[in-house]
């Protein structure tokens, strides 16, 4: 049996899911209201780095429930409810970022991008971050 290794499913996501550069997602974020940004890191990664403004932080772990129509209610998160909905994901870097705008596709998400190098990226952009703004 062979491994997959994190390199690998972040190589595979990259394939599978476009990605977009930090400029176009700030830009988009202005037009488009029901455009959805998913900080996939723990809460408390995110609170030492900050996060793009806006993103809503929904953990890696728990994105693979929040966005399963075929679980209790309880258990979904509503934003997550329009499979056509455009999302981006991100993480620090983007590898884990990737990994979760995969998930998403694999689970029937029709428009989702990846940002390009992560909120690393965003921050080498000299676009602003927000520490504890994610919810």
């Amino acid at each position: 049996m062979s491994q997959k290794t994190f390199g690998a499913m972040a190589e595979e996501a990259h394939r599978a899911v476009p990605t977009i550069k930090p400029a176009d997602l700030q830009r988009r974020q202005k037009k488009e209201a029901d455009l959805l940004v998913i900080d996939v890191r723990d809460a408390a990664d995110i609170a030492q780095t900050g996060t793009v403004p806006g993103a809503v932080n929904l953990s890696f772990g728990a994105l693979t429930y929040l966005a399963d129509n075929e679980v209790p209610e309880s258990w979904r998160d509503p934003r997550l409810a329009d499979r056509s909905q455009p999302i981006i994901t991100t993480c620090i870097l983007g590898p884990l970022g990737a990994i979760g705008g995969k998930l998403l596709h694999d689970m029937g998400f029709t428009n989702v991008q990846i940002l390009e190098g992560g909120v690393q990226a965003w921050i080498e952009a000299g676009l602003p971050v927000v520490k504890n703004g994610a919810s």
